[in-house]
């Protein structure tokens, strides 16, 4: 019953503004280009910030839609998303899109939305570490508030049931294979240490059914990341090719070795009939994983805003609302 409700708010969230592939063609027609060369600099110069990009994004469009929210500063009139609990010490590389956004102004003032170069360099970002292509639809615009609270509440968090995590993604429009294929952006990026304790010094070994192959890397985990302290100790989420954008999160899984609860919770719980199965999958077939996510990626871009049509704005600094 519950997750049905949440499948029936989807409309709160949705959207009928069409987003096009040739928005930009006449007002902009290099702004892909300009985000690309942005892009590359960015990740070729440290991959991890392939990783800072696309949670970014994930955790713009999970908060009032894909609207760059998440970007605002906090104003003596405006709360914004930063220092949500979820966000607070979780996101980094917005310095990367200032970069891209200036770049953008200076050929095209005032016209390509935060929200799209957000959308378009999440994109880029997984392309430049071995990742697939898709065509992103723009055309959004930029909100005039952010969501602290909402942030706070719609968020998925690294210890989440799977029944918690499915209603999350229910709620976007999100469907259980999105949850399962977006999950692989995982393959790359890291973790903070406090975020994963729990499960290293919880159910870890039983996930990987003791298995002694396992034991050097939860050695390795726990020597980083002791019962006590070091709270912000980082490790990669992908341990086997934590720079690739690739399959090996779900083998990762299959041997019961996902860093995060979360994560782990797509093969391993007991409510998982599906998302196991989703799993097996594409640990199998890498190609079908490729074009899922492709999809689930486009899907999630599209949640909009509706309130960012009406009210909305291009922003000439993606911090702060125009005056």
């Amino acid at each position: 019953m519950i997750l049905v409700l949440c499948v029936l708010n989807i409309s709160v969230h949705a959207s009928d503004f069409p987003l096009t592939l040739d928005y930009y063609a006449k007002t902009c027609p290099t702004v892909f280009d300009m985000v690309r060369k942005e892009s590359e600099c960015a990740v070729l110069s440290n991959p991890r910030n392939a990783a800072l990009i696309i949670r970014l994004h994930f955790h713009d469009c999970f908060v009032q839609g894909c609207d760059a929210s998440v970007l605002l500063d906090d104003t003596i009139s405006l709360k914004g998303e930063k220092k949500a609990a979820p966000n607070r010490n979780s996101l980094k590389g917005y310095d990367i899109i200032d970069k891209i956004k200036n770049m953008v102004e200076s050929e095209c003032p005032g016209i390509v939305s935060c929200a799209d170069i957000l959308t378009i360099a999440a994109r880029d970002a997984v392309i430049l570490v071995g990742g697939p292509y898709w065509d992103v639809p723009v055309g959004r615009k930029d909100s005039v508030t952010a969501g602290h609270d909402l942030a706070e509440s719609n968020i998925p968090t690294p210890n989440q049931s799977l029944l918690s995590l499915i209603s999350k993604f229910l709620y976007q429009g999100l469907s259980v294979t999105d949850m399962v294929a977006l999950s692989g952006s995982h393959t790359i990026g890291v973790a903070r240490c406090t975020n994963y304790r729990d499960r290293i010094y919880g159910d870890f070994r039983a996930t990987t059914r003791l298995n002694p192959i396992s034991e050097p890397y939860l050695a390795k985990l726990k020597s980083s990341c002791p019962n006590n302290g070091g709270d912000n100790n980082i490790t990669t989420l992908d341990h086997v090719t934590p720079n690739l954008f690739d399959n090996s999160y779900y083998h990762i899984l299959l041997k019961g070795e996902g860093l995060l609860n979360s994560d782990q919770e797509l093969y391993s719980s007991v409510f998982g009939v599906q998302t196991k199965e989703l799993v097996k999958k594409y640990a199998a077939d890498p190609i079908t994983f490729f074009q899922q996510f492709a999809d689930s990626m486009v899907k999630m871009g599209n949640i909009l805003n509706p309130e960012s049509f009406v009210t909305g704005e291009v922003r000439k600094n993606c911090r702060f609302v125009n005056t």
